[in-house]
Formats: C-alpha cells, structure tokens, sequence
C-alpha cells in the first residue's frame, strides 16, 4: 500500500461562510445594529459550497478568450468565457452587489460590504466588472436622460451575459477605463481625445479616438473613460453597443496575461471615432474620477478583507485536520501563536473595512436607523474621506503578507496549483492586485496628506477612538503621535508611515467596541507597542486559544 493517504487534510467545503464567521457578525451588528442579515446568511451558505468552489475552479482554469474578428473577416472584439464565469457573475448579481445598493434605503451599502465580502472568498476576479457597476452608478445618476434608460437594468439582479444593446438585456454591468500606458495613476496626462459630434436624446455626443492601456472587464455593457476635450479632461459614457445595435468603435488589441485575476479578462482597446456623451460638464472629469475610485478604494478593502479571511480560514482547517510531531498542528505552541497572530490581522482587516462600508451608507443615505453611536453627518463625511486612503493602504498592503504566512501552514501543499485545486496558491496570486489597482500604496498616502487639508481630521479621529482612550497605554502612546501627524505638518516622506499608524489605532479603537477583550489587548500589545515584523510573535499571556476559537468557523 504505497499509495494510501493519511494525515492529509480535506477541502474546507460546504461551510456558511457568514455563520461561522463571529468577527463579520460582531463588527456588522456594530456598524447596523437594526440590519436583517437574513440574505447574508443564504449567500455565506452558497459561497461556501462546494459547487460554488468548482465553479471559481473552471473559471480560473479557463481564462477568457479574445475573438476580434469572426470566421469571415468581420471585426467582433468579443471575449468568450467559460460557463462558470457567467454562473459567478449571475450569482454577484442576484445578490445584489452592483448597482442595487443605490436603489436601497440605509443598510443596504453595509450589507452589499458584508455580502462582497463573502463572494471574495469564494472567488474575487470575477467582481471586477461588479464593482464597476457599483462606482460609477453615481455619476450616471446625476445624467437624467442616461439614467433613465440605464437605471432600472443597473439595478436589475436578473444577470443577462447576451452580447446585445441595452434595451433588450433584462440587466447590465458597468465599467470604467482610464489608465493610457504613458500616464499611469497620472490620468492627466492621458492622451485620448473627444471632438463633438452633435446632440441628440443623451445629451452631447461625441467621438473618442485614442487608447487604453488597463481596460477591465471589456465586454461590459457600457464604460465611464476620460479623454480630452477643448475645455480640459471630461468624462464620457461609451456604451458597448450603439441604441441602433451596431458595434461602437472600440477594438480589443489584447487581454492582459496576469499573475492572477486570471478569470477577469484585462484587456488594452483603442478607440477609433468611438460615440460617446459627455457626463458632468468639460474639463470636470478628474472630480468625477475621483469620486468613482473612492468607491472602488473600497472594495479593494473589502476584497482584500474578504481574500485574509478565507485564507485565514483554511490555514485554520488544515491545522485542526493535519497532525504532526504528535499532535495536531493546531496544538502546537508555535502554531498556535501564528494562527493566533492571523485570526487578529483577519479580524482587524474586517473591521476597519466595514466601519468605512459605514460611513459611505451613513453619507449616502442620512439616516439614523442604522447609525452606530452618536455620530453626525459632518463627522461620517470626514472619516469617509480620510478611512478611504487609510483603509486601501494598509488593509492591502497586510494582506499579501497574511497569504504567505496562511500558504506557509499548510507547507508545499499550500504552494501547489493543482490544476485550481489549490486555494491558497489563488488567493496568494490574487493578493498583490488590490493593492495595485485603483491607486497604489504612495497614491493612497498622498492622498491622506490631501484629506487632512479637507477638514478637521484630527478632531474626527479624537471623537472616533475616544471609547478606546485610557485601556491600552500602548494604544494612547500611539495615538499621540498620530494626533500629532494630524495637526501638525507632516512631510510626505512621512506619509505612509501616519498612514499605517492611523489604520492600526482606528482598527484597536473598533476592536475594542465589537472584540473580546482578548483580541483587543494581543492586537495593542503585538502591533502597537511591539510592532511585531513577522506573524507568531504573540508574546505569552495573550489568550491564543480564546482568539483562534473566536476565528474558526462554527
């Protein structure tokens, strides 16, 4: 018997992801104590089955293809995908994770957060174009005429992967492009130009010619992008196909062979007289851009949040499963400590990323029912402002670091593809791109130093963390110096390091509100007053079983 197999673990499958996840159920009662999560619980019980996994599977293991011309000739600049894909997608759709927020009363922004949250464990890549939908669906709101038309299949959860205009789909994704390859984050650099080409029913029409060097989700049903006009860098609605059902001028030159994010099809186009309507007004485009990033900044927290947790989760699975020296793996001391150190990262990541789920629903909607503490409007305003830097920066820069040490409990294994079978070896690839995308990490710090000319942060963060103030010597001391970083002048070499400093005094304040105390004095004592560089360095007395019983999935 050479071949027998013992001392492996098996899949983590068919687990509710948002049952047996305590931390995501404390931080969100905190953040919307009144919130039905009713449907949370049907979409944490499909994303943890093992039909849902086989699916994230296939579409990994079958990226997208490009067709630009079809048997004859004609150009069609279509991308095919496999089955799985649209059975994802449909999936992030009827659950209401684009557009649908928008058209909810208040709660429905922190419960789409927990929902996109609990898709990204399942599988992330396919959320591009989701979240997509999700950011630019304000812009499009304030085009009367466009959304007219757009709105209710923005909304609309009855996915339709059809190639067809959008009158004839029962729902439709959005997307955005800006990145041209000469400018980069710079998008004022960009290049692609818009000449008017009339008026009609949408308003001001015009031709884009130019290209687009990260073009996500290309076979979106329409796309924001920005181009040059005559007054400055505006913003345009390019509609996939034209009302009348022929192809707009939009050729797809390649897809983006990537690290990972491999089921999402990242294209380069170009744009050749492309019909598009001004949105806003000329020369307005950077404020809108912004407004929309902001946005998927916040996904980006969310995804990453959601990537530690599965991943933490596994790691946790094999270790209850797998023996070694004796015992389990996860008795031993040393691992203990690691899965310990996990569980609090995890755990912190969550609840700083809802807390800023909360202050876009608080911002958006206005309304008390679902406010967490006194807070008013001018105080949710400014940490919405000043956590959308803080949260993208230091949640997705933690998060690669997470992935290695989670891949590193399960040893070779954790490092092995296995045709898709190895989640861990996913999520690790998947991990660097949040941090990439939407803004990378010295972007996000600059704009910190730009929120803190915005308004009075210094004061918000007093009043944010004043329930944490006195239970944690560590945590005042580091407060201090934040506080000071705030007030003050601070250089921009210094930029990222008040960034990181902000994100961890904001994650100890809430886990001091929704966490056993237990968390809360490891997470203080580990990174605030040891600032610990490696995981499994928990000093003794810090609770470690207490914290991983509270990470395992009931």
């Amino acid at each position: 018997m050479t071949h027998e197999v013992f001392n492996q673990s098996t899949p983590l499958a068919d687990v509710n992801l948002f049952s047996g996840n305590q931390p995501l159920q404390d931080a969100l009662r905190f953040n919307a104590p009144a919130l039905d999560t009713t449907r949370l619980v049907a979409l944490g019980a499909e994303m943890g089955s093992a039909a849902m996994q086989a699916h994230a599977r296939l579409a990994n293991q079958h990226p997208p293809l490009l067709h630009t011309h079809d048997r004859v000739g004609r150009r069609i600049d279509s991308v095919e995908f496999h089955p799985s894909y649209h059975v994802l997608l449909g999936a992030a759709l009827r659950h209401g994770l684009h557009g649908t927020p928008w058209s909810l009363g208040a709660g429905g922004h922190l419960e789409r957060a927990a929902g996109f949250m609990l898709f990204t464990e399942a599988e992330s890549s396919v959320l591009c174009p989701v979240s997509m939908s999700y950011a630019v669906t304000p812009a499009l709101r304030s085009h009367e005429a466009l959304y007219a038309d757009w709105g209710p299949k923005i909304t609309s959860t009855q996915y339709d992967p059809h190639f067809a205009p959008w009158h004839a789909k029962s729902a439709v994704t959005l997307g955005m492009g800006m990145t041209e390859k000469q400018g980069g984050s710079d998008v004022r650099a960009n290049t692609t130009r818009a000449e008017p080409d009339g008026t009609d029913r949408w308003g001001a029409r015009y031709r884009l010619t130019g290209h687009k060097w990260f073009f996500s989700a290309p076979m979106c049903d329409a796309f924001l992008v920005l181009a040059q006009t005559a007054g400055g860098l505006s913003c345009f609605f390019l509609p996939r196909l034209l009302p009348d059902g022929s192809i707009n001028a939009l050729q797809i030159q390649r897809l983006k062979h990537k690290l990972g994010n491999h089921a999402n099809a990242s294209s380069e186009v170009e744009f050749h007289g492309a019909a598009a309507w001004l949105i806003g007004e000329e020369g307005r485009g950077v404020p809108q851009i912004l407004s929309m990033g902001a946005l998927t900044r916040l996904d980006c927290a969310l995804g990453t949040a959601g990537l530690m947790r599965q991943a933490l989760s596994i790691a946790l699975h094999h270790c209850e499963e797998r023996r070694a020296f004796g015992k389990r793996l996860i008795e031993q001391p040393l691992m203990k400590n690691v899965l310990a150190d996990l569980a609090l990262e995890s755990e912190a990541a969550t609840a700083l990323a809802l807390r800023l789920a909360r202050a876009v629903d608080r911002t958006e909607n206005g309304s008390e029912e679902h406010e967490a503490g006194n807070r008013n409007d001018s105080h949710e305003a400014v940490m919405r402002r000043v956590l959308t830097p803080i949260a993208k920066f230091w949640i997705c820069k933690r998060g690669s670091h997470l992935a290695q040490e989670a891949m590193e409990c399960l040893g070779g294994n954790g490092y092995v593809e296995a045709d898709g079978e190895g989640v861990m070896a996913r999520i690790y690839r998947e991990m660097p791109l949040n941090s990439i995308w939407e803004g990378a990490g010295n972007i996000m710090a600059l704009d910190l130093l730009r929120a803190l000319r915005g308004g009075p942060v210094a004061e918000a963060l007093r009043d944010e963390v004043a329930p944490a103030r006195g239970a944690h010597a560590a945590f005042d001391a580091v407060l201090e110096r934040v506080l000071d970083g705030l007030d003050g002048v601070t250089e921009e070499t210094e930029a990222r390091r008040l960034a990181r400093d902000t994100a961890l005094v904001i994650q100890a304040a809430l886990l001091r509100q929704h966490a056993p105390s237990a968390v809360f004095g490891a997470f203080c004592t580990a990174r605030l007053q040891q600032g610990s560089d490696v995981f499994g360095a928990l000093p003794s007395g810090c609770g470690l079983d207490a914290i991983i019983s509270r990470a395992q999935l009931h």
